[in-house]
């Protein structure tokens, strides 16, 4: 909204006084080139635009990002919320925005590390309560106030007033009162302010996580820019990371999770699991039926957006058969909770499950077996043509499925008891009548099918 208005005084009055610096950035970074740059830019935007619109100097990201990823990995809470603040920016696109100077910011050296850090910074301290690590016997800076081990809250005092202990024998921060007679502002106090590292109290866990948070929305807007999939999909850090998120969910923030589970789905058709077992080196040791368990958790939710992310998942990582071992020993969980989503009144469910045993039905026998057999399956798979689901794509892909379902012999008594329902879609609706007469001609004109050829003879 302040950059609409900001749109609207600049093309009415033609200029203006130069915008205050965004909050979270260093002093100064108002008057700034780059800021100058981006400004000019966005009072040159027509006031008509609908939504966030965002309008970069070409050159801001190639000049700024050493200073971006030395921001992030500074752990200053100023320049980390201007990093992220400025990724965010950069990292968002339209839907029908074509803009060619998008950055692929994953190309950035160390920008992608530099983010999974700050989620894992957030991992690290993000334990219950009651398991609390122990003391450790600190002997490197016991003399000094603040040494680096994550004590400084407590160094300092929990008390309102700020408590400045003496450093060795002879205090600088008590030198500074005896010689002035007026206390002064002295290094002990920033790393309570602002501009100082993240505290382990209640507040700063807070901010830590809002930090992760913000990481792991960009690491999302990352992974659907196509030049970047083929580098995360094959980055094992970052893999692990979103995996331990989803692993998690029951304890951990809902967004970031939401965030990790949509950038998995974007990479997955990239993704092979043998990346788990492979010779890059590990922060996290997720193994590949650990990162089948999540995504069988995240099936099993009952938040939509999370079984329904799951169930497309699964469809896009059975896709490369490299992946097949280790979803088969999940395959009667997968299938039963697949049927069960398409019986579900949201549509969005039913398309996921459905695309999901789309992919599945394709992979061998075993699983073309497995469904037919599932209770109720084919009755919610003809109930979705039936009423029909609203995305014709959705309907065509559950006639499919009963089309692979019916050529395995196996399955043709089953499908035999259906040959009413078959023949009234075929003779009713002609957007699927050449699959269902396909269906049909399989289950009745089969030399091997005993009971259609009694009922090509006796005329049952």
């Amino acid at each position: 909204m302040q950059k609409r208005e900001q749109g609207k005084s600049g093309g009415s009055a033609g200029g203006g006084a130069a915008p205050p610096a965004k909050r979270g950035r260093p002093f100064g970074s108002g008057s700034s080139s780059a800021s100058a740059s981006a400004s000019a830019a966005d009072s040159a935007a027509p006031s008509t635009l609908l939504g966030p619109s965002l309008h970069v100097h070409n050159s801001f990201a190639d000049q700024n990002n050493k200073r971006i990823v030395l921001a992030i990995q500074s752990g200053l809470k100023s320049e980390l919320t201007w990093a992220l603040n400025t990724l965010t920016l950069l990292s968002f696109k339209e839907k029908d925005d074509m803009r060619k100077d998008a950055t692929p910011l994953a190309k950035i050296p160390g920008l992608l590390d530099a983010l999974l850090q700050v989620i894992d910074d957030w991992r690290d301290i993000a334990l219950p309560k009651e398991l609390a690590k122990s003391t450790r016997v600190r002997t490197l800076g016991a003399n000094s106030v603040v040494t680096g081990f994550g004590n400084e809250y407590e160094a300092l005092g929990s008390t309102g007033a700020h408590h400045r202990p003496g450093v060795g024998s002879g205090s600088a921060g008590t030198e500074s009162t005896q010689h002035s007679g007026v206390t002064r502002s002295r290094f002990t106090e920033l790393w309570l302010d602002e501009d100082g590292l993240f505290n382990l109290d209640d507040e700063g866990r807070a901010e830590k996580q809002q930090c992760a948070v913000a990481a792991s929305n960009i690491i999302r807007n990352f992974s659907f820019m196509p030049d970047n999939e083929v580098i995360m999909a094959q980055h094992r850090h970052c893999l692990e990371t979103a995996f331990q998120c989803i692993e998690d969910h029951l304890v951990e923030d809902d967004e970031l999770v939401t965030n990790a589970l949509e950038t998995i789905v974007n990479l997955a058709p990239l993704l092979d699991l043998r990346i788990f077992s492979s010779s890059k080196p590990s922060f996290i040791k997720i193994t590949e039926k650990r990162a089948v368990q999540a995504i069988m958790g995240m099936l099993e939710s009952a938040v939509k957006a999370w079984h329904c992310a799951a169930a497309e998942l699964l469809g896009r990582l059975i896709i490369n058969p490299d992946n097949e071992p280790f979803l088969l020993p999940f395959f009667p969980q997968i299938h039963k909770r697949l049927i069960d989503l398409i019986s579900m009144p949201a549509l969005d469910a039913q398309a996921a499950a459905i695309g999901a045993l789309y992919n599945l039905a394709e992979v061998n026998m075993d699983c073309r077996l497995k469904i037919a057999n599932e209770r109720w399956a084919i009755d919610r798979l003809l109930k979705v043509i039936k009423t029909p689901h609203p995305v014709p794509e959705v309907c065509r892909k559950a006639a499919m499925i009963l089309e692979s379902l019916v050529s395995e012999p196996q399955n043709r008594s089953l499908l035999l008891a259906y040959e009413n329902a078959f023949a009234e879609i075929l003779f009713t609706d002609g957007r699927y009548s050449d699959t269902f007469a396909r269906i049909l001609y399989e289950l009745t004109s089969r030399p091997n099918n005993k009971v259609a050829t009694a009922r090509g003879i006796w005329g049952m």
